[in-house]
This record gives structure tokens, sequence and C-alpha cells, in this order.
């Protein structure tokens, strides 16, 4: 193994389809018109010294390194900046070349400091590598004037150039002695990134870079993406754990396990221990961009709380026992044995991760349904977006987004519903927001004023700030205006859509009941921005919705996905570049859950369990009889639980007592269970109520893969070994064997072949074709034997696309004297889902505890103040945080994150849910606010029986 460099051609590359020929130190090379002579000569494979340049970033032309001579021509231009043109000779090297470089180079190093030997970037130097690239020897510049290295001036006096390290940044410190002001950390935090928190102040030789208004990097609008990081040619900008540890030797590349954007990754090793995560270039949906989670916080994966050792205890109640794996794999068993010869075969089940790779998914819901003799499985994704696959599948015939990330730059007009993407997806939202500084137009449409509302050089054109739980009754809006103003695409409709049922709804969305004026009331949104919007979405060319839980996550989840997909075939943006209907999937895996047949009713590939010909298929395969009805969803579970008719459950990787809406009503049901069995990094909430535990792998010890959300499918590579000593699916396995049904494989390829032959849509996935293709995205089949980037090109996966009538009802979930403000949640960049992984991290500097913000009007009415702690009350439970008055939510409404369990936000939360999927609402609980002096009685007991709940026997010394 060695480390992993990829090529820097200096320049990005042009798209131009015109080529152009010319010759670079006597040698003919044909590129795109547009492409800079540095990138040209690179092609070649001749490197021309550079620093302020990188193909991640826009020519600049600052550092003059690269300068070239073409005959004919007078100067020596840079070769960044200069394109190529028709038959034009270029030098690369020549004396007068070399002399200026040289000239250049010892400008650069009199203010610098020269403590190459100890210094963190020692061996990963651009500037130490130009210096020997250009052949410096000597310098002839000294530092007794003005400099920006040493503290004190020659004379002794203060030198006021000079700025000391700043270290406030958990992961990365700032040295601007070692800076040599190329630019390129501003160039990335604008041209990358997206959010402009550094500059260059001053002029001339006071030129330095600011984060803010000369803040530290902590306190400014940094959000620790790392970009400045991976830019900088220096030792400026550093790794806190490249100075600590040193260089890395070998990398491996993998998929970051936060959230479902999938970003590919170089796993930087000395030995077996990493030293950073650099993003890949080669990233199918990141090219080389990260987030702070994914750059940065993988400390979890050692974490002193991890749990690397199998573990039994009888009851609940008692401390846990290390045991060995054939212990515990015995224990768990039998007692599933024992319960089912008690209570029937149904009376056992389990639920699948999205954390999870899709082979160690495939191989629990294999389990269940083979050795299990049942079809009770279900996944987290029932609580996040089981309402896309369900409305998806209805109206265009497959579970899935229809665009790639990249599609965003082809958009014309962006419609954010529901979703917080600088947030909760943020490499994704710094594709989308270049595409806004390049002029879409965008509409957000969220209770919450979310950043993308209003950023730096971003505003969006519509922000409509509707009411929580109303969103069918917008969509249907939106529709009414497109339809009786005439805006329809009615050819696309008339060629790609079941006339019939167009007809039906088309009778249906035109009565005034949907219109803007009629809805406004219930709404709050104005009916002419809303007819604005509609009118732009309809008229503003490529049309492409992006959208999260704040449509899954309501009693009408299916109904909103339905609807709009509706909106999408209404206006012919559909099957093309720049348009579409894109869930932003909440976990690394959701996709791949759903895809490996996590759902009671379905199998891998979404295909029913009473479907003879699917079943029969899988019964050759599996060699075993199977169910052909249905199981139980989750809330199913815990209901029958309560009842004392479900008593065994198998856990993967999800902490279903912290997730899960109505806390108290689930630990009621995990309390009830003989048998938990939980398999997962850390003593989770959910572990608390477990009988055995079963240490899982964290995604640097797994081998095999995730789907994000453009149904991309990238390997997950094992950068370790794993540290309890098995991976998760041969654990799972000798489980599946222990209850009696054999299950063996020597390799995660090996299950991904088992997929491929079950499942339609993975049928020519292997790992062999994703090591070197580098990722595909499903259907990979004969069709598209390298993946379909954009799904219902020239027709739906259905055939016909299919409307369907969106009737607006109203959550029975509404504000009421008792309880007059609505509560809805979300999520915040530093954090990840339950907060298990990032909360064992340094990302706590940013959100050490869960707050709920207020509108300034209903903290005053109530008499809250900026940081007081308040109470928050619903009909079914009631918790207490501490207030932030802000006005990003309107009047009447209130929000909070959800990331520490001690916050417990779904104590709170109701058991209404969506009425296709039953996904929980989430989004719309109501509830009072009150000032509070102290923790409720959940909060104290919880902390009590999170404490007794970890206790671990220990075997007394000898």
């Amino acid at each position: 193994m060695t480390l992993i460099k990829e090529t820097d051609y200096g320049t990005p590359a042009s798209t131009a389809a015109k080529m152009v020929t010319l010759e670079i130190d006597g040698h003919e090379v044909t590129v795109p018109e547009g492409t800079s002579i540095m990138r040209a000569a690179m092609e070649l494979g001749t490197k021309i010294p550079k620093l302020c340049a990188t193909d991640s970033l826009k020519s600049f032309g600052s550092c003059r390194l690269c300068l070239v001579e073409i005959e004919g021509r007078k100067g020596t231009p840079a070769s960044c900046t200069t394109p190529v043109a028709p038959g034009i000779k270029v030098k690369t090297q020549t004396q007068r070349l070399a002399q200026l470089r040289k000239g250049v180079m010892e400008l650069y190093i009199s203010d610098h400091p020269l403590d190459c030997l100890t210094c963190a970037a020692n061996g990963d130097c651009e500037l130490q590598d130009m210096a020997g690239a250009v052949g410096l020897r000597d310098v002839r510049y000294g530092y007794e004037g003005d400099n920006h290295v040493f503290a004190k001036r020659a004379d002794g006096a203060e030198n006021i150039r000079y700025q000391p390290k700043d270290d406030s940044n958990p992961y990365f410190t700032f040295d601007p002695a070692k800076c040599i002001v190329c630019s390129r950390c501003v160039r990335a935090c604008e041209e990358v990134q997206g959010t402009f928190a550094l500059t260059i102040d001053g002029r001339g030789f006071a030129s330095h870079v600011s984060a803010g208004m000369d803040e530290n990097f902590l306190d400014s609008e940094c959000v620790s993406c790392g970009a400045c990081v991976q830019a900088c040619p220096t030792a400026t900008l550093s790794e806190k754990s490249v100075i600590d540890m040193g260089q890395p030797e070998h990398s491996v590349v993998t998929t970051c396990a936060y959230c479902g954007v999938g970003c590919s990754f170089k796993a930087e090793m000395k030995g077996d221990q990493v030293v950073r995560m650099v993003p890949y270039k080669d990233g199918g949906a990141n090219e080389g961009h990260s987030c702070v989670k994914g750059r940065f916080a993988w400390g979890y994966t050692t974490h002193k709380d991890r749990v690397l050792k199998p573990m039994i205890r009888e009851r609940i109640t008692d401390p846990w026992k290390e045991v060995s794996w054939e212990e515990a794999i015995g224990h768990a068993a039998s007692r599933f044995r024992d319960i089912q010869e008690k209570h029937g075969r149904g009376s056992i089940g389990g639920i699948t991760s999205s954390r999870c790779t899709n082979e160690e998914v495939f191989v629990v819901q294999k389990m269940i349904r083979a050795a299990f003799r049942n079809n009770n499985v279900d996944t987290c994704a029932r609580v996040c977006h089981s309402p896309t696959g369900y409305g998806l599948s209805r109206t265009f015939g497959t579970s899935a987004g229809t665009q790639d990330f990249k599609s965003v730059a082809a958009a014309d007009v962006i419609v954010v519903i529901g979703a917080n993407p600088t947030d909760g997806h943020p490499v994704f939202a710094s594709r989308m927001k270049r595409r806004l500084r390049q002029g879409a137009r965008l509409i957000v449409i969220d209770p919450r004023r979310i950043d993308l509302v209003e950023s730096p050089h971003i505003r969006a054109a519509h922000h409509l700030q509707l009411q929580p739980s109303t969103n069918v009754a917008v969509i249907n809006a939106m529709a009414h205006v497109i339809v009786t103003e005439g805006l329809a695409n009615r050819a696309f409709v008339a060629e790609r859509c079941e006339p019939a049922e167009f007809a039906r709804w088309e009778a249906f969305i035109r009565e005034e009941r949907n219109s803007p004026e009629a809805t406004e009331g219930v709404t709050g949104v104005p009916a002419a921005e809303l007819r604005a919007a509609a009118r732009l979405y309809a008229t503003g060319g490529n049309a492409a919705i992006y959208y999260g839980l704040g449509v899954t996550e309501h009693s009408q989840g299916s109904t909103m996905v339905i609807g709009m997909a509706n909106l999408a075939m209404l206006t012919g943006n559909v099957g093309r570049d720049g348009v579409g209907v894109n869930p932003l999937r909440g976990q690394n895996n959701v996709q791949g859950s759903c895809d490996m047949g996590s759902f009671p009713h379905e199998f891998s590939g979404y295909r029913h369990v009473n479907d003879d010909i699917v079943r029969r298929m899988f019964e050759t395969v599996w060699q075993t009889q199977l169910d052909n009805e249905p199981g139980l969803r989750i809330p199913n579970m815990f209901n029958e639980a309560v009842e004392g008719t479900f008593k065994g459950l198998f856990v993967q990787g999800e902490d279903i007592a912290q997730s899960d809406p109505n806390t108290k009503h689930v630990t009621e049901a995990l309390s009830a269970m003989d048998c938990v069995v939980v398999q997962d990094l850390f003593l989770n909430e959910t572990a608390a109520f477990a009988h055995v535990f079963l240490p899982g792998t964290s995604f640097l010890e797994k081998d095999g893969t995730f789907t994000n959300a453009e149904r991309r499918i990238n390997r997950v590579r094992q950068v370790k070994a794993p540290l309890q000593g098995k991976q998760e699916w041969q654990v799972v396995s000798e489980l599946a064997a222990a209850m009696g049904y054999p299950m063996h494989y020597a390799s995660a390829s090996e299950i991904m072949d088992e997929i491929a032959r079950l499942t339609p849509t993975f049928a020519g996935v292997s790992f062999e074709k994703l090591d070197r293709l580098g990722s595909v995205q499903w259907p990979c089949n004969d069709k598209a034997p390298e993946g379909t980037p954009l799904m219902h090109v020239g027709g739906f996966v259905r055939g016909k696309g299919r409307f369907a009538v969106t009737e607006f009802v109203p959550t029975p979930e509404h504000a009421n004297r008792s309880f007059p403000l609505i509560l809805t949640t979300g999520r915040i960049l530093s954090q990840y889902n339950v907060g298990a992984q990032t909360r064992r991290t340094a990302n706590v500097a940013w959100h050490k505890e869960d707050i709920l913000e207020i509108h300034p009007h209903d903290a005053e009415l109530r008499g809250i103040e900026d940081g007081a702690m308040v109470s928050i009350t619903s009909r079914i439970g009631a918790t207490t945080l501490r207030a932030r008055i802000s006005d990003r939510m309107p009047q009447g409404v209130v929000y909070t994150t959800f990331h520490h369990p001690e916050s417990g936000a779904n104590v709170i939360t109701t058991e209404y849910s969506d009425w296709a999927t039953n996904c929980p609402e989430y989004k719309v609980t109501a509830v009072q606010v009150m000032p509070s002096n102290g923790p409720t009685d959940w909060q104290e007991s919880y902390a009590s029986w999170a404490e007794r709940s970890r206790r671990v026997a220990r075997e007394p010394a000898e």
C-alpha cells in the first residue's frame, strides 16, 4: 500500500466541445478550448511550478511562479491564466524563466520561517517542493526589515506584522507566520465551500488572511469543512492530527459514514492508525470536498466508550457481564428459540440499520426471514424516508431520487422543501450554492428561515414560510396556479403520463379550494407570493426539487411526495439534467437499507413477499421456505410488545430508544420484551433495555458498500482490522446458524454477489466493477452496465407517469389553549442524528446541548429571556431545554434539535404518523413553553437509569 496522490492539473478542466492543438516544449497536445496552458502542459506530463494554482479553484495568477514563454508574444505570461490557442508554441523552461522563478522564490522565503525539519508539513509542503523545483540554493534577503515571522524585530521592538498561531479550532491550527498570502484558502472558502468566512485583509505587505473580522477561527463564520486546510500549500493551516502524528505513509479510499451524500475519502494512515481523512477528488458524490463531520469527526471510532467485548445479562437491571463471542451468540439464539416456542414464530423480529453496509443489512433481513422464519423486519428508514419510497414508486415507478448530484449544476430554478442542506447535507449544499451564485433562482418552502434563504451572495427569490403540517396545501396551490394559468407542459403530460389519471387529478386541482387565496388562511403563505413562486417553477427553465424530512415526517408525508411528483410531471421537469424530484437522505445508507429488503412487506429490490415468483426465487437461493405474509412494522412491534405478544428483538446499529417518537411508549415496549439484542459500537439508549450486546464495527473496519441519496453504490473499504475481532455480517451469520439456519459467507464480496443474483437493480454490481469504475448508480444491469445517473429518461420506470389526487387533510395534532405552540425539529451541522458518534468527537465545541428556538413575541409573552431554561410540555410528556430567542421561526412555532439523549426531544413527540407508511409526525407537536428552574422528572430519572444500565461487572483480580 502507498499514499494515493491525485494529479493536480493546476486549473479546472474546460467543458468546451471544440478542441485546440498547440505545441509545448516541442510536443503537440490537443485539449478543449478554454484550457489553461498550465493544464495542457500537465496533460503532457510537464509540471510547471506553481503555488497559487490548484485544479479545484479558478485560475488566479498571483504567485508568478508559473511563467512561460510563448513564441511571438512579449513577456512571460502566467500559464494558469493564459488559455491555449491554436498553433502556439510554448516554452516552460528557459534560462530567463529559471532566473525569474528563483527571484520569486527568494522573496517568498525571505518572509517565511526556515524550520522545515521540525515543521508539520515537512514532506508535504508545496513551498518546499517549489524551492527544490526552481533550484533555489540561497536567499539574499534577511529578516532585518519588515517581516511576519518573528514577534519582535531585530532591535527588540514589537513586530506589528506578527500574529500568533490560532489554535482555537479543535481540528486544525492557523499560523500566520507561515502564510505566503497565495489566497488559496480564501478562494476555497468562496468557490468550493461557499461560506465566504475568509478574506485577505490589508494591502501590500500588510496583506494577511483574516477569518471573519480578524477573529479566531472558532468564533468566525468558518464551518470547519477543511477546504482551506486542503488548499493550503504550506503549514499555515495544518491538521492537529498531522502535527501530533507526522505524515501518513499509506492510504485507503473509503466512504464517509455520516449523511446520505456519501463522500469518498482517502483514509491516510500510519500502520493501523488514521492520521487524517482527505476528501477524494475522484469521488462521484463529493469530488474532493467535505464537511466538518466527514473530514474531522472520526475520532469516535477509537473512543474509550466503545465496547469491544460481547456482553450478556439476565435482566436489564443487572450489570453487564463480558463473555466470549460463542457464549453471547449461543445465549441470544437460545433465548430467541425459547420465546418462539412459548409465544409463536411471530413473537420475535429485527430492525436493520441505515448506518451499516448493504451487505450487513442484507444478511440481517435474511436472518429474520430464513432463521426467525417470519417477515418481522423493519428499518430506521421507517421513521425518515419511507414516504419517499411509497410516493415515488406510485407516481414514477421506483423508490428513489431521479438525479445525480452533479445535475444541480444544470438547474435554473431550485426548490428546497423541508430540508436544510447547509446543515444536513453540507457538501451537496456547496454544489447548490455554487449554482445559485451563477444565477439559478431559489424557492425555499420551510417554516424556518434556513441559511439558504439569505447567506453570502445568495438570496432566495421566494421563501414560502408555511405553517407546519400544511405542505400538501401549499403544493396543491402551486399546481392550481400552474394549471389554471395555462403554464402546464401538456405535451409532456400527453406523451409521458396516464391520461385518465391526469384528467381526474386536473379536475381536482382546478377546484377553487386549492387556490392560493383559499389556502392562505391555513398555510400562512401570502397568495401573491405563492403564485409568483409557482410561476417561477413552471416558467424559469430547468426546475429541480430537493426535499428532506420536513416533507416526509408528517401525517401526510406520502401525500406530499406524490404532490411533488405531480408538480414535476405537470411541468415536464423529469428525465434530464437539472430537474427531478430528489430526496436528501439523512443517513449514509438509508437508500441502501431500503434497497436491501428491510421492509416487512418487501424483498430486496422492492418486490412484495406475496409475489410467488419472486418468493420462490429467494427460496431456491436460500434453500428454505419463506413466509408469504408481510410482517410487523416498528410501531406494530412496540404495540404488540406492550400487549405481551411480541417478546424478542434484534436491533442492528439503531438507537430506537432515542430516535423514535413517544420515548415513554418505546421504552415501555423494550422493557416488556424477554430478549433484546443490540449490535452497536456503544452502549446507547436502546442498550439500556438489552439483554445481549454484540459489539459492532466502525466504518473504518467495514468491507462492503453504501448507497447514497443519488443511488450511488460506493465501496466501503476496510482500513483496519475489526477492533472487536469479527465483521458484523459474520456475527449475524453465526447467530442465524445458532438459530438452526446455516448461513456462511467467505467475504462481503460474496454477499454482494448474492444481492446481485436476487435484485434486478443490482444485477450488474460487483466489488470488481466498483473497484474498477469507482462507483455506479443503480439500476446497474445488462441495459445499463455502468449504472444510471439519471432516471426516467424517455419514459418512466412504471411506463406512464401516474398523477394521483392529493387531498389536504389537516393533522389531528394542532395547537389549542393548553398547548398553543407548534414544535418542529431538525439537525445542526456539527452533529449527526442521535449524536452517538459526533458527541464523542471534538464537534461538541459547536453544539454542547440541544437548544429551543423561540420567536421574540412568544418569549416576551411568557417572560422567557435568551439563554434561560424552559420547560416544553406536550400531551405526551415534558422536557427542559435552554431557550434561544430567534426570529428564524414564525410566531407560534418553536424549533429544536435531537442530538443529545438527555434533551428528550422525543419524550414529547406524539404517536401520529403518515397514513401510508407509519413514518412518525416528528415535525408537528403541540406544546406549551414556560420558564423552568430545573430538569423534568423524566430527565432526572433518565440520568439515574442511564448510569445504572451501563454498569459492567468486572472479574475480581486474582
